[in-house]
């Protein structure tokens, strides 16, 4: 017989609140069996899938988008469309990720720039960080503004 875990055991295995795990279960997120007496049981299917959202939330997935992409591996007759719209969904959101990593290695760019700029700041030093900011505003999708350095005045030492 499969071990089943009650919601006190999973709440210490995987760190999910009490509370978080009977939201789920009411939102038909992962719904564990129950016993006579009412108290939830997970599975270790159940336990994968609390495994996936924990993952899929930290890549910015959303409760409504997680629901029901998890369960097909526990359905009998697996239907292929619907194998290839969670497949669909998920290349989108591995492309959306892939995005933000790109973005967020620049901006850790920027920030190592901006770090050495002000260490040692000049006028060479603020202007080629003014162009890599300029870059990364474009990459993000923004029109860039064209900034001149007229009526700035100079850094003062």
């Amino acid at each position: 017989m499969e071990k089943l875990y009650s919601i006190q055991e999973v709440s210490r295995l995987l760190g999910i609140p009490k509370d978080t795990l009977r939201y789920y279960d009411r939102i038909g997120i992962v719904s564990p069996s129950r016993e006579k007496n009412r108290y939830r049981r997970y599975s270790k299917d159940d336990l994968i899938d609390l495994m996936n959202i924990q993952i899929m939330q930290d890549a910015d997935f959303s409760l409504d988008e997680l629901r029901g992409k998890f369960g097909f591996h526990r359905m009998k007759n697996i239907d292929p469309a619907y194998c290839e719209e969670v497949a669909a969904f998920l290349d989108a959101k591995k492309e959306e990720t892939r995005k933000k990593i790109a973005h967020l290695e620049k901006v850790s760019l920027l920030l190592d720039a901006a770090a050495k700029t002000l260490r040692n700041l000049n006028e060479e030093s603020d202007r080629r960080l003014a162009e890599f900011v300029r870059e990364i505003y474009k990459d993000i999708g923004r029109k860039g503004l064209e900034i001149t350095t007229e009526g700035c005045g100079e850094h003062q030492d």
